[in-house]
């Protein structure tokens, strides 16, 4: 197939083109601007984002977190000038001078859209395929509300999810996993648009890419359609009040683009990735009737057209909030609980269903977590969330709830075996508020959804991310699910909050900060039943929320270990009283809050010059900072082996001999 190109004819200058040839302009002015960017993607899809932004979404530019508006997701992230100027003319709070400033330090226009950088982005995109799942999380969450908060009377939560995507995206295996799931939920107030423009970056998409798209889609349960000209109005128009006709399944447009629509190069890969340069944005302005001279060009008539958004969004929020309020009225409970969810506000008096355990039975901190999460959940109706093809195992299932494919009320969310679309799924519905979700599968398998944990970091939203089998400790299943680098792995994730318990009582804490702390969070939890520390005499619940605290003090040595190995140095500083050596014990459930603590603090888990051994059943890469030279890390620089959990720990050295032995070599008595 070659690479398409456009007509000789340019498009007609109604007002409704001049608004559509401003946006692709003004992309146009901020790529060159930049020297920097993405021109081409902008000027074959700015008649999608007009209609999108003039008739269709359901917003209010003046107050962009209304919670019952549509959602639009530019998962195509490269293509933000595109966003950047759509924001700009529709009245957002993004002035000129930021779209002058685009990909520039301490701008509001950064190369790829930000989540809490600039008002009305919903969600972080660029990596692709990550914008199109995090939309299903996004119309999941949808769905789910609306289930819980209408009734016959009363609809509060009614808006739809809109996705602009391209090739790259449904190229990406997350796009994959994203579409199965939302067909086989029925999510239909899910909308995505296609840019089916016939070229990714390395020329003509035929090099890589040949798949029926029409007929996956298809297969997944969508609804699809295909608009032959995405220049065609009519064309578009009738596409999306056709998919917004179904409400069962997801619908897909698949919509026959040109890449860099009016600029010299348009329809070859040399318009994706880079400036027109001084001449080729010459000659664009000049296709499209404007002075080839002037940058950043809104006409009078065109800022009109666009900025009937406000007074339009202005009424529709105002509608809502009529009807809100008589809900209100009759609906007193349900009304705080949407308003509590949606603020971010956890109830009064809601730490009073933070379970303690007591110390006569040992307990797996995987069971230990079913119990908090039913516990709690039984006052934080927000939290929502399942796991990758895992519940038996990773235990997160609501016992008292349903199954949300069967019944959009339930609380249970079956995903299938697909790590990489349900994380980036929870990161959608932690930001599009009123939930608290989280996502399960063991922990080896972080390795598929690691991009959506960073994600979730770099976004700032309240996912959370529950990981079990978190050592060698699980045995027989051997080294392909026995994690070695991940704890220290995810540790180096900015933003995120790492949790490893030591037992039933820290995985309580460690909820109760992730439910408290606002913003990502991944835990590690155990296979095996391990002792329970007693709350009240170690200050279990105190000390966790410091990140590390002392069990035992002593003089001479620091023991220091996070999840399962706490047991094994608790039983090593006995065994060095026979010796003579006095031992402080610590556990380490949470690197990242301990480091938030003030230096004091710090010294007094690890007092200068006195040595340390850290014992941890993963890489041993991120102790030395703590052991300062002085010490012994104790740990796994290898993958595990197939065995029973007990003899793998001891064969690969995670056991008590082996800490004596440490200890005794920095201690001489």
């Amino acid at each position: 197939m070659s690479e398409q190109h456009q007509d000789a004819t340019p498009l007609t200058a109604d007002v409704t083109q001049l608004a559509i040839n401003t946006l692709r302009l003004l992309a146009v002015d901020q790529v060159q601007k930049a020297n920097s960017g993405h021109p081409g993607a902008p000027l074959g899809c700015a008649p999608i984002a007009y209609l999108l932004y003039h008739k269709f979404m359901k917003y209010n530019p003046t107050e962009p977190k209304w919670s019952d508006r549509d959602r639009f997701v530019l998962s195509n992230g490269h293509a933000s000038a595109l966003l950047y100027g759509s924001l700009h003319l529709a009245g957002y709070d993004l002035p000129m001078e930021q779209l002058k400033q685009f990909r520039q330090w301490g701008s509001h226009t950064p190369g790829h859209p930000e989540y809490g950088e600039t008002a009305g982005v919903e969600v972080t995109t660029g990596p692709l395929g990550q914008g199109f799942a995090m939309a299903v999380g996004l119309a999941i969450a949808e769905k789910h509300l609306g289930a819980v908060y209408n009734n016959d009377k009363y609809k509060v939560v009614d808006h739809y999810t809109y996705v602009l995507c391209g090739d790259g995206d449904l190229m990406e295996g997350v796009s994959h996993e994203s579409a199965s799931l939302a067909g086989t939920l029925q999510l239909g107030k899910l909308i995505v648009l296609y840019d089916d423009n016939l070229i990714s970056l390395d020329g003509p998409t035929d090099l890589s890419y040949t798949e029926d798209v029409t007929k996956r889609f298809e297969g997944y349960d969508w609804h699809v359609q295909f608009v032959s000209d995405g220049n065609n109005l009519d064309e578009l128009n009738l596409a999306i009040e056709a998919a917004k006709m179904e409400r069962t399944r997801p619908s897909l447009i698949r919509v026959r683009t040109v890449i860099g629509y009016g600029a010299p190069k348009a329809g070859t890969k040399s318009v994706h990735g880079e400036a027109l340069g001084v001449e080729g944005t010459k000659a664009t302005k000049k296709f499209f009737g404007f002075d080839p001279e002037e940058s950043f060009a809104v006409p009078d008539a065109a800022l009109k057209v666009w900025r009937e958004a406000i007074p339009k969004g202005q009424k529709a929020q105002a509608e809502w909030q009529v009807r809100f309020d008589a809900y209100k009225a009759e609906f007193p409970e349900l009304a705080a609980q949407y308003e509590r969810t949606f603020a971010q506000q956890l109830p009064a008096g809601w730490e009073s269903k933070v379970p303690t355990f007591p110390v006569e039975k040992a307990v797996a901190t995987r069971n230990a977590g079913q119990v908090v999460l039913n516990s709690v959940g039984a006052v934080l109706p927000e939290l929502f969330g399942g796991a990758a093809d895992l519940t038996s195992s990773t235990k997160t299932i609501f016992k008292d709830s349903g199954n949300f494919h069967s019944d959009a009320k339930g609380r249970n969310v079956f995903f299938g075996v697909r790590e990489f679309g349900m994380m980036a799924a929870v990161n959608g519905m932690a930001a599009h508020g009123g939930l608290i979700p989280f996502g399960s599968t063991f922990f080896t398998f972080s390795d598929y959804c690691r991009s959506a944990l960073r994600m979730g970091g770099l976004m700032g939203v309240h996912s959370l991310y529950i990981f079990t089998h978190d050592s060698v400790g699980l045995g027989e299943d051997g080294p392909t699910h026995q994690p070695i680098e991940h704890l220290m792995s995810l540790r180096a994730i900015p933003q995120l909050t790492d949790f490893r318990p030591a037992d039933a009582n820290e995985t309580a804490a460690c909820w109760k900060l992730a439910l408290e702390r606002k913003h990502a969070s991944w835990m590690a939890l155990s296979r095996q039943d391990l002792p329970v520390l007693d709350a009240a005499k170690y200050k279990v619940f105190e000390g966790t929320a410091k990140g590390a605290y002392i069990l035992e003090q002593g003089t001479d040595i620091v023991l220091v270990a996070t999840g399962s190995e706490v047991e094994l140095v608790m039983k090593a500083a006995e065994e060095l009283k026979g010796a003579g050596i006095s031992a402080t014990v610590v556990s380490m459930p949470s690197f990242k809050i301990f480091e938030e603590q003030d230096e004091a603090y710090k010294a007094s888990i690890f007092p200068k010059g006195t040595p340390v051994v850290s014992v941890e059943a993963g890489a041993t890469m991120g102790w030395y900072k703590y052991i300062a030279g002085n010490g012994v890390a104790i740990g796994l620089d290898r993958f595990g082996a197939s065995a029973p959990g007990p003899i793998a720990l001891e064969k690969l050295g995670i056991s008590v001999a082996h800490v004596v032995e440490a200890a005794k070599g920095l201690v001489k008595k």
